[in-house]
């Protein structure tokens, strides 16, 4: 059965550890579907970008292509810059433009991966409190899903949550600590909401210095990785976002 390309566009970095986790990530799902052509391009930054991957599938007579952003959230990279970059792609391209990653069951499985491997145990819940730390966004619908997420993981077992915002919102991840210490909260674990590290994780870092735990990025951990095929499916059954050309 014919298969589109699957084109995984990320943000971009200074940071060369940004590129490592996305093409870390690549790789991971490319090992478990084989079967599947996945590219990667960059909005920012690094190589390759956007417009030369596209441009050189289209050189290679690929035809169909799910373009999967990897962002957690639908903010102004999602709604402007994804689509505007993917409206200018060779016109015998067919582009359909996958969901973002979250909200998802499996990025909180990711997230609770890395606070294990940071050392919490699930019988450590309740009496952690917990920050949930993302980048940060002006877009209200992208910090509304980050309170919600944060509720959510409320009633999971953590003795409290609280969002947290390394840019463009309040409060920053050092409040949060300091807002639950005040509560009387005696174990504090920043976990952070990004996928890979960079300029932002590293004010998250700054931000946890007086918590107890600081789990890693999401990575390329397994669980992002079959999500990442889990939107891809959807939007090549359909249930993605409508053909950006034809």
């Amino acid at each position: 059965m014919h298969r589109p390309v699957l084109l995984v566009i990320a943000h971009g970095s200074r940071d060369p550890r940004h590129a490592a986790t996305v093409h870390a990530l690549v790789r991971r799902v490319r090992a478990l579907r084989p079967g599947v052509r996945v590219e990667t391009g960059f909005l920012d930054f690094d190589t390759p970008s956007v417009p030369d991957v596209l441009d050189r599938l289209d050189t290679e007579g690929v035809r169909d292509v799910v373009a999967l952003p990897l962002l957690l959230t639908r903010a102004f990279h999602a709604k402007a810059d994804i689509p505007a970059v993917l409206d200018r792609a060779p016109a015998r391209l067919d582009i359909r433009l996958a969901d973002v990653l979250g909200p998802s069951p499996l990025l909180l499985a990711t997230l609770e991966r890395r606070l294990y491997e940071a050392g919490l145990s699930p019988a450590d819940r309740s009496s952690t409190g917990l920050v949930l730390a993302s980048a940060g966004s002006t877009d209200p619908e992208a910090i509304a899903v980050i309170a919600e997420i944060a509720r959510e993981l409320r009633h999971t077992g953590w003795c409290a949550v609280r969002p947290a915002f390394a840019s463009a919102a309040l409060p920053r991840t050092e409040d949060a600590v300091r807002a639950l210490r005040a509560e009387g909260v005696r174990r504090v674990a920043v976990a952070p909401y990004v996928i890979a590290p960079g300029f932002l994780p590293d004010r998250i870092a700054r931000g946890a210095a007086q918590a107890d735990v600081l789990s890693d990025v999401l990575g390329a951990a397994p669980e992002l990785a079959r999500l990442l095929l889990q939107r891809y499916e959807q939007a090549r059954s359909g249930a993605g976002r409508p053909l950006l050309s034809a």
